[in-house]
């Protein structure tokens, strides 16, 4: 089965609350409802603000604020984080970051479509959960360079692997229905666009009964709720 990560912040706190039950994405450029949201929350899924600090132009440079961050929520058994990246960076870098993450066991390594297919490979070995972000040539999803790029990544994963790992599509929540198998996906789109005709219950709802394949190509199980 899917989770599905909603983003966070959902305002006012009236459509947030609505939520309650949900799985919740928190990033570190925007911590506002992370208390909140480990009150009401399923699991919580703690992002670093690569995406937001490169929409902006502003690199992170130092990353102890979000380790800081992360260790006071990861005392919550089904919180995870996902590990320090650059989008913009090269397989170096983003290997160092990994190697530097504090806290075994609770985060998630992150693979960029542009990177090497070994790469990907390695993270998984290496991670209980591995995290795939657009990025590069393939920074737009399912176009066909995109959709190429991702079988291919699945392709290597599936001569690998017997069962499907565990693997979450930053910003993919509008993949489910396709035929990649993510174990689970994050989505700010009730966050952003929920309003007075548009009840962020439903909306949740809608997404939640929407799943994954169990493997790479297979129909899967979806479900719809009743309009």
């Amino acid at each position: 089965m899917t989770l599905h990560y909603h983003g966070t912040p959902i305002t006012p706190f009236t459509a947030f609350y609505a939520m309650a039950g949900a799985h919740f994405c928190v990033s570190h450029f925007r911590p506002d409802q992370v208390q909140q949201a480990h009150a009401i929350g399923q699991s919580v899924m703690l992002d670093n603000g690569a995406y937001s600090a490169w929409r902006s132009g502003r690199p992170v440079k130092d990353w102890r604020p979000y380790y800081e961050f992360c260790d006071r929520w990861l005392d919550y058994p089904t919180t995870w984080a996902v590990i320090p990246d650059i989008i913009a960076g090269d397989e170096d870098d983003n290997s160092r970051l990994c190697r530097a993450w504090p806290f075994p066991g609770r985060g998630a390594g992150v693979w960029h479509m542009h990177e090497s297919l070994s790469r990907l490979l390695a993270l998984i070995d290496t991670f209980e959960r591995v995290c795939i972000g657009s990025s590069g040539a393939y920074a737009a999803l399912l176009t066909e360079a995109w959709q190429r790029r991702m079988d291919e990544a699945w392709r290597a994963i599936d001569r690998e692997h017997r069962r499907t790992p565990h693997i979450h599509m930053l910003r993919g929540m509008q993949l489910i229905r396709h035929r990649w198998p993510f174990a689970s996906v994050d989505s700010a789109d009730v966050g952003r666009n929920h309003n007075g005709s548009r009840c962020p219950k439903r909306m949740r709802e809608r997404w939640d009964a929407g799943q994954c394949p169990a493997r790479f190509g297979d129909p899967g199980q979806q479900g719809e709720l009743a309009a």
